[in-house]
């Protein structure tokens, strides 16, 4: 599943020679005026929790026209980070520095078109901010661009364009592409189908913790598809998904527990396992508890 996971907070920005200052001495010149330490003593006050002294600030450097304090600002009114959440201040706040040609500002208001957070959802203009994005380097608006291609949203579906974009966050290692270009391989979708590319790409995938990639690679190696069947490294990758809270890996490595595959043989474990699932509301862990009497 090719789904949008952009973090707008993994794309905050932060200041140079931060706590370099005095806070006294930043104190005063943002009192006097000076937007860079407005900025910095936002940046401060954002470190240590204080949001609203943060947004203060920020908001103080963002009206003289700092980029990073007016995106920064916009994060903080997304999320209603020391101020009641503003989709549409947010995006207020993001398009005065995409038009500024800042990517991540670009990405993120292209975020709001895609979703229809602050402006009526639109998938041209997604794109189009996505493209300026992206065509500056920036690896997660090549990722939802590959989105957008891949399912037709905001432009005509086109596999090979899908491919191109994941291809090119992927060798930046963004994990989210790293997955869907392996599926393309899979799938033989926009580029010739190889297994072993699209092994390849899982494998880089999962070994940063994407959790889909990694229970993907436990059924590839469970039942022998794609890779030499191999119930140790089957239940290897489940194990680190199922930590990270996926049900179905969840219930999968109670399988192998229960049976003795790439493990020793556990019954605790397995019910163990199966709990979580079940908690999540996993059917077929709900299933098999109901059946042993769990």
């Amino acid at each position: 599943m090719k789904k949008i996971l952009v973090v707008l907070d993994r794309l905050f920005a932060c200041a140079k020679g931060i706590f370099t200052q005095n806070k006294n001495t930043l104190q005063t010149e943002a009192k006097n005026g000076n937007a860079d330490a407005q900025y910095d003593l936002g940046l401060r006050y954002y470190v240590t929790q204080n949001y609203k002294q943060a947004v203060y600030w920020y908001t103080k450097a963002a009206e003289q026209g700092l980029a990073d304090a007016q995106y920064n600002l916009g994060v903080f009114y997304y999320y209603g980070m020391g101020v009641k959440l503003d989709y549409k201040k947010a995006v207020y706040w993001f398009t005065e520095v995409a038009e500024q040609g800042d990517a991540k500002a670009q990405c993120s208001l292209g975020l709001c078109y895609h979703k229809g957070q602050g402006v009526t959802q639109d998938y041209k203009q997604a794109v189009y901010w996505f493209t300026k994005a992206a065509e500056q380097g920036f690896a997660e608006a090549q990722c939802i661009l590959g989105i957008c291609y891949d399912k037709g949203q905001g432009v005509t579906q086109d596999y090979k364009l899908a491919v191109y974009w994941y291809t090119k966050a992927a060798e930046q290692g963004n994990a989210q592409s790293q997955f869907n270009l392996g599926l393309c391989y899979y799938k033989g979708q926009g580029v010739t189908q190889g297994y072993k590319q699209a092994v390849y790409w899982f494998t880089k995938a999962a070994e940063q913790g994407y959790g889909e990639a990694q229970h993907n690679l436990g059924i590839w190696y469970y039942y022998g598809e794609v890779v030499m069947k191999n119930y140790k490294q089957a239940v290897y990758w489940w194990k680190k998904a199922a930590e990270q809270g996926l049900a179905e890996s969840q219930y999968t490595l109670g399988i192998c527990y229960y049976r003795g595959q790439g493990v020793t043989q556990d019954y605790k474990q397995a019910v163990y396992w199966w709990k979580k699932a079940a908690k999540q509301n996993c059917q077929p862990a709900k299933d098999i508890l109901k059946k042993i009497g769990e």
